[in-house]
């Protein structure tokens, strides 16, 4: 078992196609958001250059929908900063659980595996090492099917998004938050993760308590990683 647990931070082209096709069918309904955010922009008087480059760049659906409300002249770039971080918060947490495999690698390729973690893929990867596979191949793999999507998505949003005015009205926000969930219950149990969440959840109900709005999203991130960062692969329950 520990020369099988040793190796499951590696992967290689295989594994990464892999990935890419577990998650092409879900990147089908990031590409319909990706559309209606490349909408969103146009009507918010953005060029075409800077939408595409914004997905490209920043891969983060939520909080490009953020920016958009907030965007204008009157806005800092601080301002726009630290709404994204706040949104995208949530990754010091998936770091944190991912940490264990990643600290194997060496920094390009952590960093480089990092740049397309996103819920979906984050979730599947999370799922496999419970299942004591390999899943990093799983996490760069379906980072990118998803990244490609979001990007195509939004460069289509803004050529033809006229006719997806509310993708709410279809359901369609829905579908990401179920898959994260399947994947979450279907994935590793163990104490560190257990008390990453428990720990996480409740500094974010404290925060959204007593401390200003959407500081909960940056509170429960921080402090659920923390622990994971403390709680290494050594202290783990198997």
């Amino acid at each position: 078992m520990t020369e099988v647990a040793d190796k499951l931070h590696e992967f290689d082209h295989r594994m990464v196609w892999v990935g890419f096709t577990k998650l092409a069918p879900i990147s089908l309904f990031v590409a319909i958001f990706g559309a209606a955010f490349g909408l969103a922009a146009t009507q918010a008087g953005l060029s075409d250059a800077v939408i595409v480059a914004m997905s490209t760049l920043v891969f983060a659906g939520a909080s490009q929908f953020a920016a958009l409300e907030l965007w204008g002249p009157d806005v800092s770039l601080l301002t726009l900063s630290i709404t994204v971080f706040a949104i995208n918060a949530r990754h010091l947490l998936m770091g944190a659980t991912l940490y264990p495999w990643l600290q194997h690698l060496p920094l390009r390729k952590r960093y480089g595996v990092m740049l397309v973690a996103s819920d979906a893929n984050w979730a599947l990867s999370m799922q496999a090492f419970g299942n004591s596979q390999p899943g990093l191949g799983l996490l760069l793999g379906g980072g990118l099917a998803l990244w490609l999507a979001w990007v195509a998505g939004t460069w289509l949003g803004v050529l033809f998004g006229g006719s997806i005015h509310d993708p709410k009205a279809l359901g369609l926000d829905m579908v990401m938050g179920c898959f994260l969930l399947a994947m979450v219950v279907g994935g590793d149990k163990n104490l560190r993760i257990l008390m990453i969440w428990i720990v996480a959840a409740c500094a974010s109900l404290l925060a959204y308590r007593y401390l200003p709005e959407n500081s909960h999203v940056v509170v429960g991130a921080v402090a659920g990683g923390l622990v994971g960062t403390i709680w290494t692969e050594n202290k783990r329950e198997h």
